[in-house]
């Protein structure tokens, strides 16, 4: 049997602002701590990674109007006496920004290089209690420096994790990089879709008819948000000779909108164009 699925039309008209951080602060100064938490760690997270995650100005810091995220080439030892060759930073707004639904969009500018590995994105908030990939993961910008570029937008869940994970990618033209300049990237995730952007186009759509058989769509309850720079891991590969450090992603803003009506398309007879909202959570 054929499952149909209601898909709304994508409408920027309708949305409007939730939460943000433009990353004003003074330089140097560290992010703000009601809205990030830095983690830290330095045990591979799952990835056999080769960086440390400090909680210092050092490797997270505003400047200019921008969040970096800097990595740092260093033999650094923590309080937990793991030693790694690199430092970096990875923040989350866990237990203080959650949310069901909504567009996560973020402007960035990625660093580049073999073994580089910078993200942006969301993690279901049950992760503690369910575990990973059942709480379900959206990656909205994932790069690996050795394709400078390309950026890929992924869903886990149980059943498509990992190197199984709903994949797609967007390729800049004309050789350009995503380290020369600043994008943004955007996901727009509603009920039964979640639709990919990259400066403002959108290059793919997911509904459950993506998912392998008899596998569930875990993509219905609150998720935090995510930015980090990992350095080597399964996927990226370990630096080499031609790695450059330090590197930095630098994060203009990142916003995060609802949708500014709650009327939903199904109830109204709309088709799903135009502007009628589907319910916001």
């Amino acid at each position: 049997m054929t499952t149909s699925f209601a898909v709304p039309a994508a409408d920027t008209t309708v949305w409007s602002l939730a939460w943000n951080d433009e990353f004003n602060g003074p330089s140097g100064s560290a992010v703000d701590q009601s809205k990030w938490t830095a983690e830290i760690g330095g045990g591979g997270w799952g990835n056999t990674e080769l960086e440390y995650y400090t909680a210092r100005t050092e490797n997270a810091y505003q400047s200019g109007g921008s969040l970096v995220i800097k990595v740092i080439k260093e033999r650094y030892t923590g309080s937990d006496n793991v030693t790694r060759d690199y430092t970096s930073a990875r923040l989350i707004t866990k237990n203080k920004f959650t949310t069901t639904y909504g567009r996560f969009e973020a402007r960035i500018k990625v660093p580049y290089g073999q073994g580089i590995w910078p993200a942006f994105w969301i993690l279901g908030s049950d992760i503690d209690n369910v575990g990973w990939p059942k709480c379900g993961e959206i990656d909205i910008m994932e790069n690996i420096g050795k394709e400078p570029s390309v950026i890929h937008g992924t869903l886990h869940g149980p059943g498509y994790s990992g190197t199984n994970g709903l994949s797609s990618s967007y390729t800049l033209s004309s050789k350009e990089r995503f380290t020369d300049s600043f994008h943004t990237f955007a996901v727009e995730w509603e009920p039964n879709v979640i639709r990919f952007y990259c400066d403002g186009i959108l290059y793919k759509t997911r509904t459950p008819a993506d998912l392998p058989k008899d596998q569930r769509w875990v993509f219905n309850h609150q998720f935090f948000i995510l930015l980090n720079v990992a350095v080597g891991g399964n996927w990226p590969g370990n630096p080499d000779g031609t790695t450059v450090f330090p590197q930095a992603m630098q994060v203009d803003y990142v916003r995060v909108y609802k949708r500014a009506t709650r009327k939903a398309p199904w109830l109204t007879g709309s088709t799903g164009a135009g502007n009628d909202a589907i319910p916001s959570d």
